[in-house]
C-alpha cells in the first residue's frame, strides 16, 4: 500500500500553488513556497489490559512563506480555497515588509535544482488509520496478556502511537513535490514489586520506532513478541542484582543505548543553527564551532558518523525537504574528526558551504520550516564482529542495554545517561545484571575513548518521534542508526548513592 495519500491528492494541491504563487510574485517576493500539511495521528495505550487512552488528531492547513527584500515572511491557514492561498501570500509579504527595518541581515538562499511534480512516499504495508481501533486494542491486550503472566510481573502498560504525514510544497522557482510518511512506535512495559525490600524496578521493550504501518507490530523483525517472552525474566534478575559500585570502568554500550547518546551529544551538536547560535530552544547551542570544521578531533579514529534523509528505515527520510532539497547522504565525522553540519538553505548560504543538506522541516502547516534534525548514524565496521568480539576486549566492565533518562548541558558537552539493564562484564564475558547505573563525561572525552565499533551484526535502528525545537515548540523524528561500541575509561555513578539516599 505504500504511496502518496490518494484523499490528500484529490485536495486542489496545483491550483493553490498557483494562487498563492502568482500573488507572491506580483508583490515583489524573490522567493514564495506554498505548503499545504496533512497530518493524522493516534495514540492508544492500555493500562493493566484495560484501556486507559485512545486519541485521534487530524491537523490540516497551508502556509506560505517568501523571501521579500532579503526578509522572511510566514502566513498560515486553514481553508484549502483558491480564495485563502493569495490572501495568506499577501500577509506573508506584510510580515516581510514589517521585519525590514529590524532586520541586520539580508536572506539569501543556497541553489537547489528545480524538481517539477514529483513524488515519493516512505515504505509501509499496512496504513495504521485503515486499521480498526478494536484490532489494535486486541493486539495490545493480547501483548500484555502474556506479559502480565510472567513471573514476578505486577503491572503492565501497552501503547501504540503512529502518524500519517502527507506534505505538497511549490515554489516559485518551479519545484513542486507530494510526500507521505507513515510511522509507528508500539512499547510495552513491565513493573515489578520487590516487597521484602519495598522498592519496584521496571522494564520496556527495545523495539525502536520506524517509518513503517501496523505490520510493523508483529512482523518478527521487530522482535516485538520476543522481547515480551523475555521481560519477566530479565525483570527478575534486575530486581535481585546488586547496586553497582560507583567508579572508571571499560563499557560495552549497545546500539539500543548509543543512539541516544548520538542524539544529544552528536545530532543536535551538529545543528547549523545552533552552532551559529540562531537556535538555542530546549538543546541550547553547541561546542562544534565553525572554526572547528575539518580539524577537530571529535572522537576517536573508529568514529565514523553520517548524516542522511535517504535511508528506507529513517524516521527524518523524505524524498525532499520543505525547501524543496533533494535528500542526501554525507558525512558529519570522518575518522573521528568533524567533517560536516545539518544546514537547510539559508544555513548553508550564510556560511558558504554550498548546496543546502535538506534539513528542513515543520510539523504542521501553522509553523515555519527550519532547520531540523536527520538521520544521524554512527557507521559499523564492515569488517567488525558480533558483541562478543567486543565483550572480549574487556576484563573489568559493564555492558549497557536500552535507553532511559539523560541530561546534557546547553552547548552539548556534559553529559550522563542511563539504561534499561546492565551487567557486568569479568574476563571478556556477561556476569549478572546489576543497577543504579549512570556514566558519565564530556561530549569529546567519550568518544575519543571509543576503541572499536562492532560489525553490521551489531548495528540497531534506533530514534525518536518527539525531538523539541524552536519557539513556539515543534516536534520531529529522526532515526539512528548505530552498532555497539567499546569505550575505555568511562565515569560509572551509582545513581541511588548521588540522589543521596
Amino acid at each position: 500500500m505504500s504511496g502518496v495519500d490518494a484523499e490528500f491528492l484529490a485536495l486542489p494541491l496545483s491550483a493553490l500553488a498557483d494562487a498563492a504563487l502568482t500573488r507572491a510574485r506580483e508583490l515583489g517576493a524573490s522567493y514564495a513556497a506554498l505548503r499545504v500539511v496533512s497530518l493524522h495521528g493516534h495514540h492508544l495505550s492500555l493500562q493493566d489490559l484495560e484501556v486507559e487512552s485512545s486519541a485521534t488528531s487530524v491537523d490540516v492547513g497551508l502556509a506560505v512563506r517568501v523571501v521579500h527584500d532579503g526578509c522572511w515572511g510566514f502566513a498560515a491557514g486553514l481553508a484549502l480555497t483558491t480564495d485563502e492561498a493569495p490572501r495568506l501570500a499577501e500577509r506573508a509579504v506584510a510580515v516581510a515588509v514589517a521585519s525590514r527595518p529590524v532586520s541586520t541581515e539580508r536572506v539569501e538562499l543556497a541553489d537547489e535544482p528545480v524538481y517539477a511534480g514529483v513524488t515519493w512516499s516512505s515504505p509501509y504495508e499496512l496504513d495504521p488509520f485503515a486499521v480498526a481501533d478494536g484490532e489494535k486494542v486486541a493486539t495490545l491486550v493480547d501483548l500484555s496478556e502474556r506479559l502480565a503472566a510472567g513471573d514476578g510481573v505486577s503491572a503492565t502498560h501497552a501503547s501504540v502511537q503512529s502518524a500519517r504525514e502527507s506534505v505538497f510544497y511549490a515554489d516559485s522557482f518551479g519545484t513542486s513535490t507530494t510526500q507521505t510518511r507513515v510511522r509507528i512506535h508500539p512499547v510495552l512495559s513491565a513493573v515489578a514489586v520487590d516487597r521484602a525490600q519495598g522498592g519496584f524496578e521496571s522494564m520496556r521493550t527495545l523495539a525502536p520506532p520506524a517509518a513503517a504501518g501496523w505490520e510493523y507490530v508483529l512482523a518478527p523483525s521487530t522482535g516485538l513478541e520476543d522481547e515480551v517472552a523475555q521481560l519477566p525474566e530479565l525483570l527478575r534478575e534486575k530486581v535481585k542484582a546488586p547496586s553497582v559500585r560507583p567508579g572508571v570502568y571499560d563499557l560495552v554500550v549497545d546500539g539500543s543505548n548509543l543512539w541516544l547518546t548520538i542524539h544529544e551529544s552528536v545530532g543536535h551538536a551538529t545543528e547549523l543553527d545552533r552552532v551559529l547560535g540562531y537556535e538555542a530552544a530546549y538543546a541550547g547551542t553547541s561546542f562544534a564551532t565553525t572554526d572547528k570544521l575539518g580539524t577537530f578531533a571529535y572522537g576517536s579514529p573508529a568514529m565514523h558518523v553520517t548524516g542522511d534523509r535517504d535511508t528506507d528505515w529513517g524516521l527524518a527520510s523524505v524524498g525532499w525537504d520543505d525547501e524543496g532539497v533533494a535528500a542526501q547522504h554525507w558525512d558529519i565525522v570522518r575518522d573521528g574528526v568533524l567533517v560536516g553540519y545539518q544546514t537547510d538553505r539559508a544555513m548553508a548560504a550564510l556560511r558558504g558551504l554550498g548546496r543546502s543538506n535538506g534539513a528542513s522541516y515543520a510539523d504542521s502547516a501553522r509553523h515555519v520550516p527550519l532547520q531540523r534534525m536527520v538521520n544521524v548514524s554512527l557507521q559499523p565496521d564492515p569488517d567488525g564482529g558480533g558483541l562478543d568480539a567486543l565483550l572480549s576486549r574487556v576484563e573489568d566492565g559493564i555492558y549497557v542495554v536500552g535507553d532511559n533518562s539523560w541530561s546534557i548541558d546547553m552547548q552539548r558537552y556534559n553529559f550522563q545517561f542511563t539504561g534499561q539493564r546492565f551487567y557486568r562484564i569479568e574476563g571478556g564475558r556477561l556476569a549478572g545484571q546489576v543497577r543504579d547505573v549512570a556514566y558519565q563525561a564530556t561530549t569529546t572525552d567519550f568518544w575519543r575513548s571509543m576503541e572499536a565499533v562492532g560489525g553490521p551484526a551489531t548495528f540497531y535502528r534506533g530514534g525518536a518521534l518527539n525531538c523539541g525545537k524552536a519557539q513556539p515548540g515543534q516536534v520531529s523524528a529522526a532515526s539512528h542508526g548505530t552498532p555497539a561500541g567499546l569505550f575505555r575509561g568511562v565515569r560509572i555513578l551509582n545513581t541511588v548513592a548521588e540522589a543521596g539516599h
